[in-house]
């Protein structure tokens, strides 16, 4: 047992290996009728094969696009799950290139409710979308998704986003017409550089969260626009109960190295974090979604062979 726990941390430590030249990657704009045609940017990493996999989407943070978090797409797919990378308009690259001004560009779109909730209606309608092509004959998608076993995953404000696509509830009056959440379709999420809650106290912004969340931060994880603490990060694994939650603190990492956007700078594409937090998602994908033993031990005893010294992995209400 502890032989096979071992092979799997060395299996999923992201290296060159014959099957990554396998996957395959389609670049597509993809429109919503129902909002105007609005043209969401994607980017489709498949693992090698033709059944159906489980699928991964994947949001940006604020500024990126959907060349970001390349890393963990790549890796999903080299791990057998599809990843779909969603470009957020309005929130996305578009609004600080060519700037005069990029900081005040970032921050005015990081407090327009308006992209907020666009954000949520992407996420929305990527997974329908990606379950109708999954039917159409002649696209990359057909036969290809797993209905039963779809997660996202996203950085920063792409967090954000998954944590309220899979129940963390909004403030004010919460209900955004004609959007369902939680999104009963997503059966686990992955947040990295989470957001702690504003407006409501944790634990009640948190209450309704019923699936399997990965928090990945690091010491020195900060943010400028929200003013966010690296504390602030532990807030929604301090604060979720009732389901499998796991945390992993990164010694030394900020907030850009997770990001890897390489058109927004040197210090948001720093590759120093990339294997290890890969490996993490990848392991709790594989322990939450596959239901793989050995992957639940891994992460229930530190992730052996997975973390370097400094940095810190917690569970709780872990199935092992």
């Amino acid at each position: 047992m502890r032989r096979r726990t071992a092979l799997l941390a060395a299996a999923l430590l992201p290296v060159h290996r014959p099957e990554a030249m396998a996957v395959s990657e389609h670049a597509e704009t993809w429109h919503d009728p129902a909002r105007q045609d609005r043209a969401l940017p994607v980017r489709l990493r498949l693992p090698r094969g033709t059944g159906p996999a489980p699928l991964v989407l994947v949001s940006h943070g604020l500024g990126g696009s959907r060349d970001g978090l390349a890393y963990l797409g790549r890796a999903f797919a080299e791990a057998g799950f599809v990843a779909l990378h969603v470009q957020h308009p309005g929130s996305d690259a578009g609004i600080w290139q060519g700037s005069g001004n990029a900081g005040m560009a970032l921050a005015a779109a990081a407090f327009d409710v308006m992209q907020a909730v666009a954000r949520l209606r992407d996420g929305a309608f990527a997974l329908d979308e990606a379950l109708r092509r999954a039917a159409r004959p002649g696209d990359p998608l057909h036969g290809r998704v797993d209905a039963a076993r779809i997660a996202a995953a996203g950085h920063s404000y792409g967090a954000w986003t998954v944590q309220h696509l899979i129940g963390q509830r909004l403030p004010g009056p919460g209900a955004v017409p004609g959007l369902v959440l939680p999104d009963r379709r997503l059966r686990a999420g992955i947040a990295l550089s989470p957001v702690r809650p504003q407006g409501l106290p944790p634990r009640v912004a948190f209450a309704p969260v019923a699936v399997p969340l990965l928090s990945v931060t690091g010491t020195r994880d900060a943010g400028y626009i929200e003013n966010a603490t690296p504390a602030d990060r532990e807030v929604p694994f301090r604060s979720i109960s009732g389901v499998p939650q796991a945390l992993a603190v990164l010694e030394g990492a900020t907030h850009g190295v997770f990001a890897d956007e390489a058109a927004a700078g040197p210090r948001w594409a720093d590759p120093t974090y990339h294997a290890r937090t890969a490996a993490l998602c990848v392991a709790f994908l594989r322990a939450v979604l596959l239901r793989d033993a050995a992957a639940a031990r891994l992460l229930a005893g530190g992730a052996p062979g997975l973390l370097a010294p400094g940095d810190r992995l917690e569970v709780k209400d872990w199935p092992v």
